[in-house]
């Protein structure tokens, strides 16, 4: 499975704010848009004005980049969400949350997405008592993540609870109890309720020419 293997800060950089990629980094003043906030590149210090097109590709790839997907992946979420009832960009955002890997990170298990596709990977997660190594897995209302008993004490976890104390976790549609490893995907998250960082109707009229 083809995956990004660069260096990740220069993701923030690009997009021009934290997509928080790094974990721990990102909460220390050694996070690369606090020492170095434009873009990568000799001509990173240009800032020319942004065309309509180059505002639907960056809020694309910056919403892409945030979730840990390429390309054909991330058109796969939103084609999808278009033939749903819905406004499609809030589908979207409710299915890339509904990740198995996303919820996670979102419960504070891991210090980002990225490590939490690690830790479902190795088979640390349980989903309703069973283990589930796809971290593109659908959680549907009432689904109960879990940590494995044995693997609470991996590094990877204790530094996401760790970390979860600088961020805010006040997710309403879950119900966590990090003293039990454990939380409930209560429901779909709607859309004022999630963090979108960036323009979804940019992203809508991108793939609709």
């Amino acid at each position: 499975m083809a995956r990004y293997t660069e260096a990740l800060c220069k993701l923030c950089r690009r997009e021009g704010f934290k997509m928080y990629l790094k974990g721990e980094r990102c909460y220390t003043e050694k996070c690369a848009i606090a020492k170095r906030n434009f873009a990568p590149g000799q001509h990173g210090h240009n800032t020319k004005k942004m065309g309509q097109y180059a505002i639907q590709l960056r809020s694309k790839q910056a919403l892409k980049r945030i979730y840990g997907m390429l390309e054909k992946q991330f058109r796969t979420y939103f084609k999808e969400a278009a033939r749903r009832e819905g406004q499609t960009g809030e589908v979207l955002m409710q299915l890339l949350e509904s990740r198995l890997d996303n919820t996670v990170y979102q419960m504070g298990f891991a210090v980002n997405r990225r490590t939490a596709r690690q830790i479902i990977r190795h088979g640390h997660v349980l989903v309703n008592g069973k283990k589930v190594n796809i971290p593109s897995y659908r959680l549907r209302s009432g689904d109960v993540v879990e940590i494995k008993e044995g693997s609470r004490s991996i590094l990877q976890v204790k530094n996401g609870l760790e970390l979860s104390n600088n961020r805010n976790l006040a997710r309403t549609w879950l119900d966590v109890n990090t003293d039990q490893f454990k939380g409930t995907f209560v429901r779909l998250p709607k859309l004022e309720e999630m963090e979108v960082p960036v323009d979804l109707q940019a992203i809508i009229e991108l793939y609709s020419k």
